[in-house]
């Protein structure tokens, strides 16, 4: 176990400056705290934040960090308390042990709103300070290391676990090192034969090659010199998950695998960068469609580096990368490469002098994640946000727009502002039209074309890549929705308050929302139009005096036109309609069709279509219902009057609209019949929507036929051309 001084001699080796009395009180109190708890290894549990401690120096964090790694778990697994570290070690430090403490019990692969629910603590723990990730990564790569000794049923949680966020995070805050080793050590745990078959292999490769490492490295660093350029060139072979993955992802075997090798050229300027990769590429043949430039186009976790591969010495497929030993920092300790430290004063180191892109990053995806979803959304998206790799596009004024892969133009257009993708309509990439589902490629420059008339479909979130995309398309969808409940509760609000006599505004029923515990008078007519509320409850909430009128009461104003409907028990539904009156009444609800501004379904066992008497049944949750006033299904609302609404059409007669209607059609069963069927309603211009064939008998086919019809008069004209074919016996339309 790592002593008091050695600890404090690790950080003073990177920071000269560093507090030695705050490190030996917490390597002290930390100690004394965790006393004689012991690891499942048999370790003394003190072990364990001394490692982690010890893993953060290796970034080179600050004072602050260290300590807060060495008090981690004293507030969750001994007798300390949060106010006694702020009076011993100040605010700053107990802030980042309560951040750790509350995301103690981090459980990724248990019941999806649990896992959730714990990793948006997490993020916004990160959120407050990014400190708390990086001792939450050693944290984890500590116990990982440590896996043996963990029972077996938790194993491969943890290893799981560990793939799928943190290892992804790591990685998104550009801390490349301790995501490979992260990656490795879950891969070895998850799939142990093929971590054991890969490392045998490449053991058996690199006895095969001798010393092929070695000789590139000499090879590709005298090339340099003799060109007048200082490189440090390493070289090593790819790991264990990363030549899986490779397998997995292009589906070869291991044989198929060319490019085993990895190399990193570090120089001393941005401009000796490109005159290594022009010696290089002059040098060795290049591979096509291999080069990168993460220097002039960083990744968005501030990577910076060229990539390059060649067929180089003893013809092997090389991976190059090549780097200033500033983008290598880097690329090496990511955002813990901001740290600063302040002067001899001893106070605490300051992290994240400017804000770095990965942490934007991650305050963005917090910010994107947070807006109203639930637990179950919010990982998912968080997954989708970890795990994608990147691609660079351009808008037209030549803004560089990250996206992950596979991203397309509904995702470009969300990245852009949430406004450009809610009233997106079409695109150009490159300068050519092009639909929105097309997948995005590096260095397209993508145009948006926007319609303020446009609302997002809901489709677009099985398309949409990224978690902001899915939400805003989620949450526009779900406001659109509302907006049409809204609207219908409306409309079923003020035609009930004209019913009863009673004058009806939106500022009489928004001072009554208390009444009906809604907050706005908004609420209330969307949950009238989603069937919650009953309009009785509305008026009474707003005229409390007001009584509802009796069963018999609402017949006498059938009888007298007021748009009531009469209701009698038995097998056969019946209508006051008074004389001079049609279905067409002026103060009825107008339907124009699915596709208009009210939440409005047909009958599913027929239909409806204008021409047709019609009634309107209210279904919580689904809006409304439209039956033919013939229908047989109306019996089961008999016991409803309060779902019965007053509708009528409102149909434009040159409209090409089409609305469902239902017919069975009984032929004979005879080669020809069904094409001739066909032929009569597409004749007529009709559509067929549905078809089911059952067979009666050996001579005759009963055809239950959905068709789309523009009216009464056209499905007619079908029928009666039906009927008019000689394959036809009976034709007769089904009304529900």
């Amino acid at each position: 176990m790592m002593r008091q001084y050695e600890l404090v001699e690790r950080v003073r080796r990177y920071n000269p400056n560093t507090d030695e009395a705050l490190l030996d009180r917490a390597y002290v109190y930390a100690m004394r705290a965790h006393g004689s708890q012991l690891r499942a290894s048999g370790d003394p549990y003190f072990s364990h934040p001394l490692e982690v401690a010890a893993i953060l120096t290796d970034l080179k964090l600050d004072d602050a960090t260290i300590v807060s790694a060495l008090l981690h778990d004293t507030i969750e697994d001994t007798s300390a308390t949060k106010a006694e570290i702020e009076r011993l070690f100040g605010h700053q430090i107990a802030t980042l042990v309560e951040g750790l403490t509350k995301i103690k019990k981090l459980d990724l692969v248990s019941k999806q709103a649990k896992q959730a629910e714990n990793l948006r603590k997490l993020l916004l723990a990160i959120a407050d300070d990014v400190r708390v990730l990086l001792v939450k990564l050693a944290d984890r790569l500590h116990n990982m290391r440590t896996l043996k000794w963990v029972p077996p049923e938790k194993r491969d949680r943890v290893a799981q676990e560990t793939l799928d966020i943190y290892a992804p995070l790591a990685a998104r805050m550009g801390m490349q090192d301790m995501r490979e080793e992260l990656e490795d050590l879950a891969f070895r745990q998850l799939s142990p034969e093929a971590y054991e078959s890969i490392t045998t292999r490449v053991s058996e490769l690199r006895q095969f090659n001798g010393p092929v490492v070695q000789e590139i490295e000499r090879e590709l660093k005298d090339e340099l010199a003799r060109r007048g350029i200082v490189a440090e060139v390493k070289g090593r072979e790819k790991r264990p998950f990363s030549i899986w993955g490779k397998m997995e992802r292009k589906a070869i075997g291991f044989e198929q695998l060319s490019d085993l090798y990895g190399f990193r050229v570090l120089v001393s300027s941005v401009e000796d960068c490109y005159r290594a990769l022009g010696v290089v590429h002059t040098k060795w043949a290049i591979v096509p469609g291999r080069f990168k430039d993460y220097i002039s186009t960083p990744k968005p976790n501030d990577y910076r580096s060229l990539h390059t591969t060649v067929v180089g010495p003893r013809r092997q497929r090389v991976e190059m990368q090549i780097r200033t030993k500033d983008m290598e920092e880097i690329a090496e300790y990511g955002i813990a490469a901001h740290a600063l430290y302040k002067d001899a004063s001893g106070a605490p180191g300051e992290m994240l002098s400017h804000e770095s892109r990965a942490y934007a990053w991650l305050r963005k995806t917090i910010e994107n994640l947070s807006q109203g979803l639930s637990p179950e959304e919010f990982l998912e998206h968080t997954k989708l946000e970890l795990f994608h790799d990147q691609v660079f596009c351009f808008t037209p004024k030549g803004r560089l727009i990250a996206l992950p892969r596979k991203a397309t133009p509904i995702d470009f257009a969300y990245a852009v502002h949430t406004d450009v993708g809610n009233t997106a309509v079409g695109c150009k990439i490159n300068g050519t039209i092009a639909p929105l589902v097309s997948e995005l490629k590096n260095g397209d420059e993508v145009e948006i074309i926007t319609s303020k008339a446009q609302t997002p479909p809901g489709a677009w979130e099985t398309i949409a890549v990224t978690g902001k995309a899915r939400a805003a398309v989620r949450r526009a969808t779900r406001a659109a929705v509302r907006a049409q409940y809204a609207g219908l509760g409306r409309k079923i609000t003020e035609r009930a308050f004209t019913r009863v006599g009673k004058p009806f505004t939106e500022d009489a029923v928004a001072k009554a929302t208390p009444r009906l515990a809604r907050a706005s008078a908004e609420d209330v007519f969307a949950a009238i139009g989603r069937g919650e509320i009953k309009t009785d409850d509305v008026i009474r909430a707003v005229y409390p005096d007001w009584v509802p009128p009796r069963p018999e009461e609402r017949a006498e104003r059938a009888a007298s036109g007021e748009g009531w409907f009469e209701l009698k028990r038995g097998h056969n539904l019946k209508f006051k309609i008074p004389e001079g009156t049609t279905s067409e009444r002026l103060d009825a609800i107008p339907i124009r069709g699915i596709n208009g501004d009210l939440p409005v379904r047909f009958a599913p066992d027929g239909g409806a279509v204008p021409g047709d008497r019609i009634v309107g049944i209210l279904t919580p949750g689904e809006g409304i219902t439209i039956y033919p006033i013939q229908s047989a299904s109306l019996q089961g609302f008999e016991d409803a009057p309060e779902r019965w609404l007053d509708v009528r059409w409102d149909v434009d007669e040159l409209s090409d609209g089409r609305f469902p209607a239902r017919i069975i059609v009984t032929a004979r069963n005879e080669p020809g019949s069904l094409a001739q069927i066909a032929g009569a309603i597409g004749d007529r211009g009709g559509n067929i929507d549905g078809l089911q064939m059952h067979a009666r008998s050996a001579d005759f086919h009963e055809m239950v036929i959905d068709v789309e019809v523009f009216d009464l008069r056209h499905l007619n004209a079908i029928i009666a051309d039906l009927k008019a074919r000689e394959v036809v016996s009976q034709v007769e339309r089904v009304n529900g």
